[in-house]
């Protein structure tokens, strides 16, 4: 019968597979229960580390006495004011309407649809432009360098995300690797499947690192044997 593969394993969602959720400290979200007036007025208490994020988060205490993190820009101090709403300071931290951010403006965290407290835009040193504005939407560049279009009511905050040249700094060792890729749940490391014998995997065994069958399993394998490429639904030419 073999061993159970990776693929396998991960399914079954033993502990070796599942994420430390326990310490993560909370989403990073714009606010939305915002009142009536223009804008929603918060301060800076802490700057956290969350293993769930790549970049720092802050925890706003708002006047009407919410609670929330937002996604840390790069500048923002502990007691520093933000706002959010239609009508706000551009000012690194502050979060508006994209149809109000002026072009030209660096943005992250940037809400996919309507409501949605952001979506795009949030891993460490990144941001995105705003290039362009007509009456439906928004043009942004990516930090992909590809050009993507929002709705103007959608909400982003100005600045660029806290935490930048995170990746520049080496593991050094594959035990402080191990650690990181843990906090987030991640398997580490991973073994080649042409490195394993033949009870641990279908592409195991054989004479040097040969897979020794097609990458593409057949339509209907069964689980542990369907590894490899994914089966196109189609192939040959179109006519």
């Amino acid at each position: 019968m073999g061993k159970r593969i990776t693929s396998q394993k991960r399914g079954r969602g033993t502990r070796r597979y599942v994420s430390l959720k326990h310490r993560y400290k909370g989403e990073a979200r714009h606010k939305i229960n915002i009142p009536k007036i223009e804008a929603a007025f918060g301060t800076v208490t802490k700057l956290e580390h969350s293993p769930a994020h790549s970049a720092p988060l802050a925890l706003i205490r708002y006047d009407d006495g919410d609670e929330g993190y937002i996604i840390a820009p790069e500048g923002i101090a502990v007691g520093d004011n933000i706002s959010i709403g239609n009508k706000t300071e551009i000012k690194k931290g502050n979060t508006m309407l994209l149809s109000e951010i002026p072009i030209g403006t660096d943005v992250y965290n940037v809400e996919k649809t309507k409501g949605d407290g952001g979506k795009f835009v949030r891993a460490s040193g990144t941001f995105a432009k705003i290039l362009s504005r007509t009456k439906e939407s928004v043009i942004l560049l990516m930090p992909s360098k590809k050009e993507k279009a929002f709705d103007g009511n959608c909400m982003a905050s100005i600045g660029t995300v806290a935490g930048g040249g995170r990746p520049e700094k080496p593991f050094v060792k594959a035990g402080k690797r191990w650690h990181a890729m843990r906090a987030k749940g991640k398997l580490y490391p991973i073994t080649s499947a042409v490195a394993m014998n033949a009870v641990e995997h279908p592409f195991g065994s054989g004479r040097g690192r040969h897979m020794g069958k097609p990458s593409v399993a057949p339509r209907h394998a069964p689980p542990g044997r369907k590894v490899g490429q994914v089966r196109a639904r189609r192939t040959g030419r179109i006519r």
